[in-house]
């Protein structure tokens, strides 16, 4: 009962926050310059004033603003987001038919970073005055430090360039009419390359804050009380220290996994990966406005989703704030 109190706040609130963003997206991008009518009229070569004004009407662009965003967020209260007017398609069917790839991708991407950077950190913490230990520490720095767009580039030229491993665009093999387990190792095989490029800079942060958690739990009284029992050392490192040291990490990894829908834009772009992230893109190089909203406005809602997921498990994972107020 306490749960679905907690998660029907956490909606309602979700909610409200969602219309403000929605409602600043609208007004961002009707104050962004360039004209889709303008654009549109030039690429069909006829960029005459009463062609403009015709696609102005035709898409409702001659309407003042607040009459613009009134029709758009009661579409929105019926899942109608508009129209593309470069893809000539519904932006809801665009959007669906592009986010499970993303999901896909940021996924994989997460747990792939998630556990790889708490087992690192873990290990560095249990090495800490040890060389070992260091030279995890000093990668995970590289790994920080190195600029995304320049390891997705770097893995392409290595490994589907000189030593032809792995493929280096696209989710699958087109023309392959593969299906059922051959098909996913195909996906499975595209996934290597974007899915590691974008969980390296994640797990950097998660092993540096993993082996922080650690060594500052290792000084608190209920380790030394641990060791005072007898019991092993690994069994103090993961049942006490690790343990207690997630919980920083449950936090950091809600607010991660939303960033990495934003950082999915990149990573689509140079391995050609048929999400939203790149869907995105050509979108604001085509001044697609409707296109844009639809995916800023899914874009903020699995943000939202993440934190409210999050916030539950961090109240399973710590028995103290079970019965804090919603």
């Amino acid at each position: 009962m306490l749960y679905a109190r907690l998660i029907i706040s956490r909606l309602l609130k979700a909610a409200i926050v969602l219309l403000l963003i929605v409602v600043f997206n609208f007004v961002l991008i009707q104050l962004a310059p360039g004209d889709p009518a303008a654009i549109l009229a030039g690429e069909a070569g006829a960029a005459d004033e009463a062609f403009i004004a015709q696609l102005r009407e035709q898409f409702g662009l001659d309407q003042p603003m607040y009459v613009q965003l009134w029709h758009y967020v009661s579409g929105i209260l019926t899942l109608d987001f508009g129209y593309s007017y470069r893809q000539q398609m519904p932006v809801l069917d665009l959007i669906l038919d592009r986010l499970p790839a993303t999901l896909l991708l940021t996924g994989t991407a997460f747990v792939l970073s998630l556990v790889l950077g708490i087992l690192a950190g873990s290990m560095a913490a249990m090495r800490v005055k040890k060389a070992s230990g260091s030279l995890i520490m000093a990668l995970a720095l590289l790994f920080y430090a190195t600029p995304l767009f320049w390891v997705a580039l770097m893995a392409v030229v290595l490994f589907s360039v000189y030593l032809d491993w792995l493929p280096a665009y696209g989710m699958f093999t087109v023309g392959a009419n593969l299906e059922g387990l051959a098909y996913a190792l195909d996906v499975a095989k595209h996934l290597v390359l974007p899915a590691t490029t974008l969980g390296l800079f994640f797990m950097a942060i998660y092993t540096r804050m993993t082996r922080a958690s650690m060594l500052d739990a290792a000084q608190q009284d209920f380790v030394k009380t641990a060791k005072a029992k007898g019991l092993a050392p690994r069994v103090i490192q993961r049942r006490h220290i690790l343990r207690n040291a997630l919980l920083p990490i449950i936090t950091l990894a809600g607010l991660q996994a939303g960033q990495m829908v934003g950082g999915a834009i990149l990573t689509e772009t140079v391995f050609a990966w048929p999400g939203i992230g790149r869907l995105m893109y050509e979108a604001l190089m085509q001044r697609d406005y409707n296109l844009l909203l639809g995916i800023f406005f899914f874009s903020a809602a699995l943000v939202i989703l993440f934190n409210i997921a999050t916030d539950l498990v961090y109240r399973l994972a710590d028995p103290r704030i079970k019965g804090a107020a919603a």
